[in-house]
Order: C-alpha cells, then structure tokens, then sequence
C-alpha cells in the first residue's frame, strides 16, 4: 500500500472537481488573510463574499489552462490554487509579462 498525500487523499475523497474547488477557495483565502494582515480588510467583511465568484472563476479558467498544458494532479490543483491567489488582475499581468516575453 502506497501513502497517498494531502491533494491525492482529497481527490479520493471528493473528487477532482471539488479539490479544484479547494484548491481555488484557498488560494483565495490567503490573498484575502494577506488584505486582512495589512489591514486593508476585517475577514468577516462583505469582501469576503467577493471572494466566492473570483475564486469558482479561476478555479475554471485554472482548469482550462492546466487541461491545454496537459498537466495532472496534483500540479493542477496547484495551478489553480496559485492563479486564484494572483486573482483575475494578478493572472493577466502575468499573461501580459509572457506575452511581450515571447514578442
């Protein structure tokens, strides 16, 4: 028997679709307790709610690029994760970086 890890466990749990979720729902906890820290944000604050679309959205457009590079648990779960923390604004400056990159 192997030992299975923490993304590999939650898959047999629940599913890919759902640890996508996890994934995207905790990459945008940790932006919102980083807001929180700086004190920009109170954690229960009606930003909080702000945080449930961005985070279903890019766990899809997360899926979506981790389909096109072919790549397999768990490294898309941490795709997913890494593009919700960096939010919508986050990921196009990302994309525009590597854009003018490749030019």
């Amino acid at each position: 028997m192997t030992e299975q890890g923490f993304l590999e466990t939650l898959n047999s749990l629940f599913g890919g679709a759902m640890t996508t979720l996890i994934g995207a729902f905790t990459g945008r906890l940790m932006y919102h307790s980083g807001e929180v820290k700086l004190g920009r944000r109170r954690f229960f604050g009606k930003e909080l709610l702000w945080e449930i679309p961005v985070a279903i959205g890019m766990a899809i457009i997360g899926e979506a690029v981790a389909s096109y590079l072919a790549l397999g648990q768990p490294v898309s779960t941490g795709l997913v994760a890494t593009l919700a923390y960096l939010g919508p604004r986050g990921a196009e400056a990302l994309i525009t970086a590597w854009l003018c990159r490749k030019k």
